[in-house]
């Protein structure tokens, strides 16, 4: 392989790569300009790397480049994990992660001379983002109603005295027992270094929305004596 082809394919790895971080960079997304940019780098010269070192004396390339670009999936794989974060029940970051994926094929594309697929590849990476996006969000938006049904996961939270503590449990056991859509999944206390306190958390699940039950378990636990704060919040939802 000469220097002036090699020069065109990581040229437009690098170009191509930057045009759809481009787009991430200026959504404000963890992995932009940069990212985009060397993971399209990376494939195009590891490609490129199999290429050179299987080319014969007739300049004829005996080698099977596809073996390169799958230990290259394989470590996108690796790397796209690293922006996919949990959050409770939701799971930020799939669309970073898919779009570094989609990076690395626009370089491997690239590395093996298939520039015109590259191309077009990565206009429709950009294309998805740009005319999707929206349409996403309204989809989203129409189905805002459909909201209240699934199961939904509810945290509370309660610091009140130590010497209260039990009756405090008692109370939120008898208070869910009472709603058949409502299951309590866990039931925790600890002092949290200071013995005089004690920091009550349960986890609830809930058949469909119950923010009013909630609301009102929290107004009947914030005047027991000994209650010093109480919190509540829904930690994410579960849909069929």
């Amino acid at each position: 392989m000469n220097v002036v082809d090699f020069v065109i394919r990581f040229g437009l790895a690098l170009l191509l790569g930057a045009a759809i971080g481009f787009e991430r960079q200026w959504r404000q997304k963890s992995a932009g300009l940069r990212t985009n940019t060397l993971v399209s780098m990376g494939a195009a010269a590891f490609t490129l790397i199999s290429f050179a070192l299987t080319a014969q004396e007739d300049g004829v390339y005996r080698g099977d480049a596809t073996r390169i670009i799958g230990q290259i999936v394989t470590g996108i794989g690796f790397l796209g994990g690293g922006v996919i974060l949990r959050d409770g029940l939701n799971v930020q970051g799939l669309n970073t992660a898919a779009t570094i994926w989609c990076s690395a094929a626009v370089g491997s594309l690239a590395g093996v001379g298939l520039l015109a697929e590259a191309t077009i590849v990565s206009a429709s990476v950009i294309g998805t983002h740009l005319l999707l996006r929206p349409l996403g969000l309204r989809l989203s938006r129409s189905s805002f109603n459909n909201q209240e049904e699934g199961n939904f996961y509810y945290s509370f939270k309660i610091r009140c005295k130590e010497q209260v503590e039990n009756h405090l449990r008692v109370l939120i056991l008898g208070a869910l027992k009472k709603d058949p859509h409502l299951q309590l999944r866990s039931l925790k206390s600890s002092d949290d270094g200071n013995p005089a306190y004690a920091f009550i958390e349960a986890e609830i699940l809930a058949n469909g929305r119950h923010d009013a039950e909630m609301e009102k378990l929290a107004a009947r636990l914030t005047i027991e004596y000994g209650v010093t704060q109480v919190s509540w919040e829904v930690n994410g939802q579960q849909n069929d």
